[in-house]
């Protein structure tokens, strides 16, 4: 009876360390808020919320297609473009990258640490800034996009398809490797087979972000849909601004539902 009594009675230590996280918790919360100045909403921010609402309900069908312009069938076909084109640079760039990372296909935790390192540095520039970096070096235009995308999605990507590799079955190749098999082979016939589910699955997902991301960096003049966004939004025409954002929920929303499907049947 005691036995029992005592499993149901909390310990003190550990009621103390909740109380500390709930402390910490809270101070990191109250900090946080605290940084951030609020200076109220603006005398027009209700005029201008109405009008946004307003241009989204009653959206510019008309700019669907334009025949002699920018339209919106255009911007989203070109976002698209970005999209692809950057993850399928970044899928074949970061290959070698997670060999290198991965622990269990290295010789020692020097050159694997070294792997990890080099792509935390490349996850460490958002898009936007690599973007504004390639504009400057190649100009404004779809190519800074798909440089800028291809580029950052090497560090998340990396990370990911070395976290596969270290978590394979070294059955397999251990068996190989008793057998003399050589090193591309072991690759080839023990490796490659258990990644290749997951580098697929993790190369859907990062194009989803892509796509997203695509649509951000045609506002800073890296081609797509963002462009004519940006240009409408400046001139305040809300019916554009309403059918552009519907053409991108819908976009998105499509490629995540065949994303998805295809997701499921890989894993």
């Amino acid at each position: 009876m005691s036995k029992s009594w005592n499993t149901l009675v909390p310990k003190p230590r550990k009621n103390r360390f909740r109380w500390l996280i709930y402390v910490a918790l809270a101070a990191v919360y109250i900090w946080a808020f605290s940084g951030v100045p609020f200076n109220g909403f603006k005398e027009t921010a209700g005029i201008i919320t109405k009008a946004i609402f307003a241009g989204i309900f009653s959206p510019d069908w008309a700019f669907v297609y334009l025949p002699d312009g920018e339209d919106l069938l255009r911007g989203l076909l070109e976002t698209l473009a970005i999209s692809i084109l950057g993850t399928f640079i970044s899928t074949f760039i970061c290959i070698p990258f997670a060999f290198w990372a991965a622990v269990n296909m290295s010789k020692g935790k020097a050159i694997s640490g070294s792997g990890k390192l080099m792509l935390s540095f490349i996850r460490t520039f958002p898009e936007i800034i690599m973007a504004l970096l390639f504009i400057k070096a190649v100009g404004p235009g779809s190519f800074a996009g798909v440089l800028a995308l291809g580029l950052h999605s090497v560090g998340m990507l990396g990370k990911l398809f070395a976290d596969e590799i270290e978590n394979i079955d070294n059955g397999p190749l251990e068996a190989l490797i008793s057998s003399g098999a050589s090193r591309i082979q072991v690759l080839w016939f023990a490796v490659v087979p258990q990644v290749l589910p997951g580098f697929l699955s993790y190369t859907l997902y990062r194009f989803e972000i892509n796509v997203r991301s695509a649509t951000i960096l045609g506002v800073i003049g890296a081609g797509g849909i963002g462009t004519p966004l940006i240009f409408a939004l400046s001139s305040r025409n809300w019916d554009r601004v309403g059918i552009i954002l519907l053409g991108i929920i819908a976009m998105i929303t499509i490629i995540d539902l065949i994303s998805g499907m295809i997701r499921k049947k890989l894993v």
